[in-house]
């Protein structure tokens, strides 16, 4: 045992240090067992005593992939097409508007490029005419001589930047949101996969990742007109009924926009209506002759949140007017944060304006004292308050969150900055708890049965060698979850399978030392020539065949995404695991039970 004091030093050391990280998780797992044993009102009890202390603990164990410990895969698109016509601003028009629309439906069903098909589409109605006089950048050197194709690489290039720009919004608003180890990554040309293990709550994250952030400042409709508007569309609809009654042989019609909404008490408000029929009544309204009606420069937008029409009502929704020019954009703002009402202690955003916003919100509010003023965030109105004073320091509220969460997730959106094209969910799949312990089961019956296998198959051939390359496998696994744990990485599924190819390699080190420690034997040395011998000379190619390795696992880590970069982040910990087992551990457990003359160690 002479010479081994530092590599013992060093094993215990890094033993120690892989059951310090690791001990966060066992005492997680053990604290999980104790609260499902109790009965249900004591494990709540339970949970809501103890939060911080498991809090804490959480936040220190082992993180499970999306593939083991469930959460959500969402895919979403950018939505092209609309980008498209917000770049061409004022000069967009009704034949901009049908080429972007037959583009959209041929690409979706030739699963082909939107900008190549809205280009074709284009040519063929209009043989001559260029893009050009819809599309200027002088950045880019966009001019109204700029061809087809210039306009088609130009278009092709905002989309990519309107992309990655998404991308980085998302990232933000994830990391803000406190998921753990998300995985954003870009697909194509217009799609992005965002996984997010151990989100529990779908809905707060379908409305994070697809929230626009556009946030709008919009004066009240005029109020006399409105209340004209709002006359002339109740009455439009009672004529609409007594025609159909006159047509259906005198059976009395309902009023068909009564029916689902309630009148307005308000002059700025048409009415109210709950959530199952507010798709109806924006149905109706969307009737041309209601259109007409509108007055000029007025449109109307719902509440983003419900109130009861009478103390102890049904919950509604409230359809406004508003002026269609907007104000101010969210472009003004500078710092928002969570507040409280000081009397109700309700919640709300504050938001602070730069030097220019706060210019315009003074001249805003001076202008239009005793009237509303609209905050509309991703086109539903968020806050509809009157405007009581002129106000100077370029401060407002967004009242109406339902609650704290609600309030930090229009916080961080607000923060993150608007994104540059909407996106919509093309794909979403929630993987439930049942199956990523399902996946877990799975993944440790594979490993154990693995090294069951290798275990048995190293004892019969090496005997007692074959032991001791046993005991090293097992700490190698303890050592490959300490260092995870200790960098806070994932296990994922495809981790598991890493773990599994490691159990292989760590037994190929040894059957390489072992088997040349045979090879010295036979020559007539002794056991401990033999195998100081036997691990010199097959060193090198224990060394040769891990480096190559790690080389392939430095590879798949910097370029491979999601389950590929799980691998190759587990593969390289099972190298420097495998190698410091196989070249250290077994080393001096062979050399202390090899340390009298009168030993025997057989390696078969």
């Amino acid at each position: 045992m002479q010479g081994n004091g530092f590599k013992i030093g060093l094993i215990v050391a890094f033993l120690a240090m892989t059951l310090w990280y690791l001990f966060p998780t066992i005492q997680w797992n053990l604290e999980q067992k104790q609260i499902s044993e109790l009965p249900s009102a004591d494990s709540l009890q339970y949970v809501e005593d103890n939060r911080e202390k498991l809090a804490s603990i959480k936040e220190r164990t082992l993180n499970l992939g999306l593939d083991l410990q469930g959460g959500m895969y969402v895919m979403l698109e950018v939505g092209t097409s609309q980008l498209i016509l917000e770049l061409a601003g004022q000069n967009r028009d009704e034949q901009l508007e049908q080429v972007v629309s037959t583009a959209r439906e041929t690409a979706l069903a030739n699963n082909s490029d939107f900008i190549d098909e809205m280009v074709t589409v284009f040519e063929a109605g209009n043989e001559g005419a260029r893009l050009s006089r819809y599309f200027r950048n002088d950045a880019a050197d966009i001019t109204r001589r700029s061809s087809n194709q210039e306009i088609a690489v130009f278009l092709k290039a905002q989309r990519t930047e309107a992309l990655d720009r998404a991308i980085e919004i998302i990232r933000t608003r994830v990391d803000r949101f406190g998921v753990t180890e998300p995985s954003i990554v870009k697909q194509g040309t217009d799609r992005i996969v965002v996984e997010l293990p151990g989100v529990d709550d779908p809905e707060r994250v379908r409305n994070l990742l697809k929230g626009t952030a556009r946030l709008e400042f919009r004066l009240a409709a005029n109020a006399n007109d409105f209340s004209s508007f709002i006359t002339q569309v109740y009455n439009y609809f009672d004529e609409k009924a007594a025609s159909d009654e006159s047509d259906s042989l005198d059976v009395i019609q309902p009023n068909a926009l009564l029916e689902v909404l309630s009148p307005g008490q308000s002059p700025y408000a048409l009415g109210y209506a709950e959530e199952q029929d507010t798709a109806k009544v924006s149905a109706l309204i969307s009737d041309s002759e209601v259109q007409k009606l509108l007055p000029r420069n007025t449109t109307m937008m719902w509440s983003a949140n419900t109130s009861p029409l009478v103390a102890g009502g049904a919950e509604v929704f409230t359809l406004f007017g508003v002026r269609t020019d907007v104000e101010m954009t969210g472009e003004v703002i500078e710092e928002a944060s969570v507040q409280f009402d000081p009397t109700t202690n309700v919640p709300e955003v504050s938001m602070t304006m730069n030097a220019e916003g706060a210019r315009d919100w003074a001249r805003i509010t001076g202008a239009n004292i005793g009237k509303p003023v609209a905050i509309v965030l991703d086109g539903y109105i968020y806050t509809y308050p009157n405007v009581i004073t002129k106000i100077n320091n370029g401060r407002s509220s967004i009242t109406g969150v339902e609650n704290v969460g609600e309030a930090e997730d229009l916080v961080n959106i607000l923060l993150s900055g608007a994104l540059p094209a909407p996106l919509e969910i093309v794909e979403e799949r929630t993987v439930g708890a049942s199956l990523g312990q399902a996946s877990i089961e799975a993944s440790l019956n594979s490993v154990l049965i693995g090294l069951s296998i290798v275990a048995i198959f190293m004892i019969v051939y090496y005997r007692t060698g074959g032991g001791v390359a046993d005991i090293a496998l097992l700490l190698n696994i303890v050592f490959i979850l300490g260092i995870l744990a200790g960098f806070q990485a994932t296990l994922t599924l495809p981790g598991m399978a890493g773990i599994v190819l490691t159990i292989g390699m760590a037994v190929d080190a040894n059957v390489l030392i072992f088997d040349r420690i045979r090879e010295e034997q036979r020559t007539g040395k002794t056991i401990k020539a033999a195998i100081s011998a036997g691990y010199s000379n097959a060193m090198s190619a224990i060394i040769d065949a891990n480096i190559t390795t790690g080389f392939v696992a430095l590879v798949l880590l910097s370029f491979g995404v999601g389950p590929i970069k799980g691998f190759a982040v587990t593969l390289l910990a099972g190298i420097c695991c495998s190698l410091f087992s196989a070249i250290i551990i077994t080393r001096v457990v062979i050399d202390y039970l090899t340390r009298a003359k009168s030993s025997v160690v057989n390696f078969g």
